[in-house]
């Protein structure tokens, strides 16, 4: 896909930040400007008196004639090197600039030279990813340290004592968590540390209060549930945090010790001391890593100041205006704005974060499903498809990294393709060999958790087919966020979400069945709209 002659190759560019912003694909290096090139001057040396001009004017412009995709780019060569119609005339014997293009256009065959070699600014390491799928994978261990915490009869839908209690908190912290993580990365991507962490210092207590309160807000749990829940939230809060300032190392280093209990619960029978012991160590390592990060002391202080009117400072007066209630009282005027006063427009709308906690709303219930979708239908216990909710945690890490690489796909094709039709081609092929990787990995995942899974429900071709399907709704709507299409993939996953637990709810089909219609359906609409979208050179820019 050419681009004007004066164009240079685009410079390096820093990579998107988890999902966030989309890169340019073509933006000029450092110190480029979108000037028109110094063309070589004419030659000093005796000029044949019988050669052609044209053939001399040619041989100055060749590099930038042969690489010129219309007359047009050669006309403004031509006029930015000082050529008037009146000297084109006399010199050349043709009208005008433009009819001297075409001419050169027709007279020099086509050649676009292959652009200098350029980085990758795509190119992320998949240990890293890897990393991060680990990290989202591990708090499910918690569950296993605490389960002889959560003894007791079985609900009303026949599920593990305590389950609807951890679920309502675990929703609200995936809606939450995804709508600050949002926010938060939108100021990184401002280059507002400070406002970062910030939002990250008021954000997440509340939405551990939030998680906290849905949780209570179940009646009938084990008592030690609810004690769980609230540890839940405060987790989610603190990974949240080291997870948007790109902790993840120390994140995984505070889950060691519950996960090193997990492991041995398997094994042995650690006394219930122990446990709780462990997932306190964890909980508070996370929680203490997580306010070291943050700028504890000024964020209280903007924190104060946001809620409380402004104190006068040195005696400066405080502007007032009539008390609504009339009788002579006042009010204080001026209260702190937040973010937007203090950055201008430039900061982030709350309402621009809103979409990706509903996409994260949606996804959750969709995997919420896959696992418990019989059992709440009033199937059995033995049901329940932990494996495969598992293995679409894990499967995040190398989702991340080959939606990196797709970009990156993307990229090469803009530089490559010689037509748009050729570019379509390029980003089809790149898309379905990444959407095959992801699934044959997510395949394997769920295979092998299936095979260790004690007493887990066998792999059968419509659990394989929804899993799979899952799957393909998750990376392609994380696609299409990272292009900042978010919207209609939050309305697909909401949508799907809400279609399934309607037939939840009016005991409509049979589960298995319903799961992969709804399954099917979504990935098919997201489908489309990566194919639409992403077809389109410009979006890739």
């Amino acid at each position: 896909m050419s681009g004007s002659l004066w164009l240079k190759p685009p410079g390096p560019e820093g990579p998107w930040v988890h999902i966030a912003h989309a890169a340019s694909a073509r933006r000029p290096s450092p110190g480029a400007t979108d000037t028109l090139p110094v063309l070589p001057g004419p030659g000093h040396g005796p000029r044949d008196s019988g050669a052609d001009p044209l053939d001399e004017l040619a041989g100055r412009f060749g590099a930038f004639v042969a690489a010129a995709v219309h007359p047009d780019e050669i006309a403004a060569v031509l006029e930015s090197d000082g050529m008037t119609d009146e000297h084109i005339r006399l010199t050349y014997g043709r009208d005008d600039s433009f009819t001297l293009a075409e001419e050169l256009y027709a007279r020099v065959p086509r050649s676009f030279p292959e652009p200098d070699a350029l980085p990758d600014p795509w190119k992320v390491s998949l240990t890293a990813c890897l990393l991060r799928g680990l990290i989202f994978a591990l708090p499910g261990l918690a569950y296993l340290l605490g389960e002889p915490l959560l003894e007791g009869p079985p609900d009303r839908l026949g599920l593990p004592a305590g389950t609807l209690t951890l679920l309502a908190g675990a929703l609200i912290g995936w809606v939450w968590d995804q709508t600050l993580s949002h926010r938060a990365y939108t100021w990184l991507g401002l280059g507002d540390r400070a406002a970062a962490g910030r939002t990250l210092l008021v954000g997440a207590p509340v939405g551990a209060l939030l998680g906290t309160a849905a949780a209570f807000a179940v009646p009938g749990g084990p008592r030690f549930s609810y004690a769980f829940a609230a540890g839940q939230a405060l987790y989610v809060g603190a990974a949240t945090v080291l997870l948007v300032l790109r902790r993840e190392r120390l994140l995984l280093a505070a889950l060691g010790p519950m996960a090193a209990g997990s492991v041995l619960a398997l094994f042995t029978d650690p006394p219930v001391p122990l446990r709780v012991a462990l997932l306190l160590v964890s909980l508070t390592a996370a929680c203490s890593l997580a306010l070291r990060e943050l700028p504890l002391a000024e964020g209280v202080r903007a924190a104060v100041r946001r809620i409380l009117p402004r104190l006068p400072l040195g005696g400066a007066p405080v502007r007032t205006k009539p008390h609504p209630g009339g009788g002579g009282g006042t009010v204080r005027w001026r209260m702190l704005r937040g973010a937007e006063e203090e950055h201008g427009r430039r900061g982030p709308r709350i309402g621009d974060s809103v979409p990706y906690g509903v996409f994260g709303l949606g996804t959750g219930l969709l995997v919420l499903y896959a696992a418990l979708g019989e059992v709440l239908t009033g199937g059995p216990a033995e049901a329940v498809a932990a494996p495969s909710a598992v293995a679409l945690t894990l499967s995040m890490g190398p989702a991340e990294w080959l939606l990196h690489r797709f970009r990156s796909g993307s990229l090469a094709g803009l530089r490559a393709a010689r037509s748009p039709r050729a570019f379509r081609r390029r980003m089809l092929t790149t898309l379905a060999r990444c959407l095959a990787v992801y699934l044959t990995v997510l395949l394997l995942l769920g295979t092998t958790g299936t095979l260790l899974w004690p007493q887990a429900p066998g792999l059968t071709w419509d659990r394989v087919a929804t899993l799979l399907l899952l799957g393909a709704v998750m990376w392609t709507g994380l696609l299409l966020q990272s292009f900042g299409a978010v919207r209609p993939a939050a309305a697909v996953c909401a949508a799907a979400a809400a279609a399934q637990s309607l037939a939840l709810l009016a005991g409509a089909g049979q589960p298995r069945l319903v799961q992969l219609a709804v399954a099917g359906a979504a990935a098919g609409v997201l489908a489309v709209l990566v194919c639409l979208l992403l077809g389109r050179a410009t979006a890739h820019r």
